[in-house]
């Protein structure tokens, strides 16, 4: 059971989300007011109410906090002065939303790239990868196979084998699922 605290400053959103997350029923929205957050594995808040992150929050560091927003400026902003570690438009779907929860219970960071990262045009930064590896690493998130991005890339398989070994072993990982999640937990991928 994932629970999670609804922190958004106006009532009819609140409805809203309450709404969209019980279709899930691995889903539970805990008590709206803050002093239950403890309880929370992530916490859901607009732009306008993250200001309470910053005491609240610090003493329970495995909690997700999910930051609904669509203004970039004011998203980068709460990204450098609070610990958030996902990012959607205000207008997310049911799906997106019930996904972004599980994800970020789990540990990993999510969101729109327009909403993650400053500028799309600015290179992520790559970590103990070189680019080719993570071209790689992005299209094997995407579930492609060692064929089809050796297509996509114009190599060959044997060249997709080489750079997907590689991976594996500068991530200390044994397979895609788990190259993949450390490929998102560094930031170097995104979904």
């Amino acid at each position: 059971m994932i629970r999670v605290l609804l922190n958004v400053s106006s009532p009819a959103l609140r409805a809203g989300l309450r709404a969209l997350l019980s279709v899930d029923k691995t889903i539970k929205i805990v008590n709206d007011s803050l002093d239950e957050q403890n309880e929370a594995d992530v916490v859901v808040t607009s732009a306008s109410r993250a200001s309470f992150l910053n005491n609240e929050i610090d003493s329970v560091p495995s909690t997700g906090i999910l930051l609904l927003g669509d203004d970039q400026l004011n998203v980068q902003e709460m990204k450098r002065a609070y610990r958030v570690w996902g990012v959607l438009p205000t207008d997310t779907s049911a799906e997106e939303l019930n996904a972004a929860i599980h994800a970020l219970s789990q540990g990993l960071i999510v969101g729109t790239p327009a909403l993650l990262f400053e500028s799309e045009s600015e290179p992520l930064e790559r970590g103990p990868l070189t680019e080719r590896e993570t071209e790689v690493l992005g299209l094997l998130s995407k579930g492609l196979a060692n064929k089809q991005i050796a297509v996509s890339l114009g190599i060959s398989e044997h060249t997709v084998k080489f750079h997907v070994s590689s991976i594996y072993t500068k991530l200390n990982v044994t397979n895609r699922t788990e190259a993949v999640r450390a490929g998102l937990r560094g930031g170097w991928v995104a979904l």
